[in-house]
């Protein structure tokens, strides 16, 4: 039924209740207790008939559902003449649904917000530089829109021409405006806070990130956890043996309405809404701090995560390499000089190590002008005329005197790659370059040692280099060496230590490990529509600091299930000893149990409460170091 529906039959059956009570009170003549009789038959009728027709549907299947439970109580209550039992029970199950269902669409808030974000139409930019306003399904990929302030985004694209923040909150769950540029990937469904932008489409509808993560959730919040599926099953033996047991205390007592009672107390109601409602609630909380769980099964597992896996390359560090390091061997020489003279040099090379030190020197605002006379050495280096002097990057062999390599090995010990900068021939200074470390990394190691979680770092790249990395980060093992065969291994490895293992990877040479892995984690996912939809957690920024939050929620989530069960199964006990000592009638059994499902929706909701509080990216005291010298 529809929210206004199950609202509007609640209602009736309330009304037609209450107008009982007011003819036994206004009238006292022979007709008001037929008129009071009445309405309440009338009130059970307006509440139970759509409660029938659902129990009925499930008969069809083969269900022996918990309205028919409710169903046989009202029934027989109307015919041993207890009219007011049988409208309090109906009318109490009619308003206990209508508030269930008003709660649950509160879970589903954060899918609902999704699927309102979609844009509906765009402004396309015409050849002649004319603007068209077009639906989206008049678009074709490769067609450029217009994106003005304060304007939605409609499509998937890259940024043509233009600058300005985006407000991408609904994909990565990011508070701040991310800055666009000509090259940028921007989402559908974000907002253009500054600037305007022209964007070449690539994806459109149905094809962009947003539509696809919200069909990921939708499917997320109707997949079933394991405890649901147990609970399932066994609601599907208990509701049958509730009505065996009544119909047998009846005719063992011959008391009617001692069994009619049984039937209502023993509504499994709570129990079987407490764990689709935790999960529909902790996924959907997840998805609004841009964190994507594929489903309640994967959720349930995630709170028993003990250890993480995590790859260095690209997700430990940038998978960049930056300058970090210059020293001056010659007094006469500056480092800022000595930077320039090989960033020059470096700007007729090829080598991939060239940008880095060539950026450095960019933002240190030093010149880096182009050189043309320059020679690469296969090997060894490269060497450049810049401005009248030879200016050699690279290996000692590169110099005609052979210089103190110690500094050099230092560095290189360090997991970096040092080269030596030689003036006509001399050593002069010395610049190091290395993959650097993201800035919350460390942040990230130290959310998921709190949350009790083991950090092994795992990557094929050299052991002094991940030893280097391991220990600034402070994880509690380095494999490094490895070959995609060999993550796999170690996750097999842990499993079969008993560990419940969360792999963080590329999705490339680690897509073996991350399939064999209970939980494969996916790392700024909203730029890999197949990371969405095969990640089993995707963290749609580029934050492994989400991680920890994702398997803090997990926890949460589990525990709510835990607590919502309890408070269902003690319900049921209580209220059996009720019966049994007297003093519980029908009616207030019914209350009492939707009372216990309305506190089990309502600590599910708890979970609907922001939580994510990230800490500020902060660098490792030798990063810190290494910037300020």
């Amino acid at each position: 039924m529809k929210t206004w529906k199950t609202w509007g039959v609640a209602g009736i059956s309330g009304l037609l209740i209450v107008l009982s009570w007011l003819s036994t009170l206004l009238w006292t003549n022979a007709i008001s207790p037929l008129l009071a009789d009445a309405f309440m038959i009338a009130a059970a009728v307006v509440a139970g008939w759509p409660i029938a027709k659902s129990a009925y549907q499930a008969l069809r299947i083969r269900m022996i559902s918990i309205d028919l439970l409710v169903v046989v109580a009202a029934v027989g209550a109307l015919f041993i003449n207890n009219f007011w039992e049988s409208a309090a029970v109906t009318f109490l199950f009619a308003l206990g649904k209508a508030l269930e269902q008003a709660t649950m669409n509160r879970t589903r808030k954060s899918l609902s917000d999704l699927v309102d974000s979609a844009p509906e139409t765009a402004t396309k930019l015409n050849a002649d530089d004319s603007t068209t306003t077009v639906e989206l399904w008049e678009l074709n990929p490769g067609d450029i829109v217009l994106v003005r302030n304060g304007e939605q985004i409609p499509v998937d694209g890259k940024v043509i021409i233009g600058a300005g923040g985006v407000d991408e909150a609904t994909i990565t769950g990011e508070s701040m405006p991310a800055e666009k540029t000509p090259g940028s990937e921007v989402f559908a469904g974000t907002w253009l806070r500054s600037g305007v932008l022209r964007v070449e489409a690539t994806g459109i509808g149905s094809d962009s990130t947003l539509a696809k993560i919200i069909h990921r959730v939708e499917d997320a919040q109707d997949d079933k956890a394991r405890t649901q599926t147990f609970l399932e099953k066994f609601s599907a033996w208990y509701t049958p043996g509730v009505m065996i047991s009544a119909a047998v205390v009846g005719l063992i007592t011959m008391n009617v309405e001692l069994a009619l009672t049984l039937l209502v107390i023993g509504c499994p109601g709570a129990l079987v809404i407490s764990i689709p409602v935790s999960i529909v609630a902790g996924i959907g909380r997840a998805a609004r701090d841009g964190v994507l769980i594929k489903g309640g099964e994967y959720l349930e597992t995630a709170a028993k995560v003990d250890v993480v896996v995590v790859d260095k390359t690209g997700t430990l560090t940038t998978g960049q390499p930056q300058l970090t390091d210059v020293e001056s061997l010659d007094a006469t020489f500056s480092t800022d000089k000595i930077l320039e003279l090989a960033a020059r040099a470096e700007t007729a090379s090829e080598h991939p190590l060239a940008e880095a030190i060539i950026r450095g020197a960019g933002e240190r605002g030093l010149s880096t002008e182009l050189v043309f006379d320059a020679r690469n050495v296969t090997g060894r280096g490269i060497i450049a005329d810049v401005d009248g002097q030879e200016i050699a990057v690279g290996s000692a062999a590169l110099l005609n005197h052979t210089p103190d390599s110690a500094k050099i090995l230092a560095l290189n010990e360090q997991g970096k790659t040092a080269m030596f900068v030689g003036v006509d021939g001399r050593a002069v200074g010395i610049v190091a370059v290395a993959d650097a470390i993201r800035s919350d990394s460390l942040s990230a190691i130290k959310a998921l040692h709190r949350a009790g979680i083991e950090v092994i770092m795992a990557t094929g790249d050299a052991d002094r280099v991940a030893q280097n990395v391991g220990m600034e980060l402070g994880v509690d093992d380095v494999r490094a060496e490895l070959l995609p065969e060999d993550k796999l291994e170690i996750v097999r490895e842990l499993q079969a230590a008993g560990k419940t293992v969360a792999m963080v990877g590329d999705g490339v040479n680690d897509t073996p490990a991350l399939a064999a892995a209970d939980i494969g984690v996916a790392m700024g996912a909203a730029g890999s529509p197949a990371a969405i939809e095969t990640a089993d957690i995707a963290l749609m920024a580029d934050r492994l600091p989400r991680l920890a939050h994702a398997v803090t929620l997990a926890k949460r989530t589990v525990n709510t299930m835990r607590i919502n069960i309890a408070i269902a199964l003690v319900t049921v006990v209580v209220l059996l000893a009720g019966v049994l000592f007297g003093g519980v009638t029908m009616s207030v059994g019914m209350l009492v149990h939707e009372a216990s499902v309305l506190l089990v929706i309502g600590i599910a909701m708890l979970l609907l409460r922001p939580t994510l509080k990230e800490e500020p990216a902060v660098m490792s005291k030798k990063s810190v170091d290494r910037v300020n010298a």
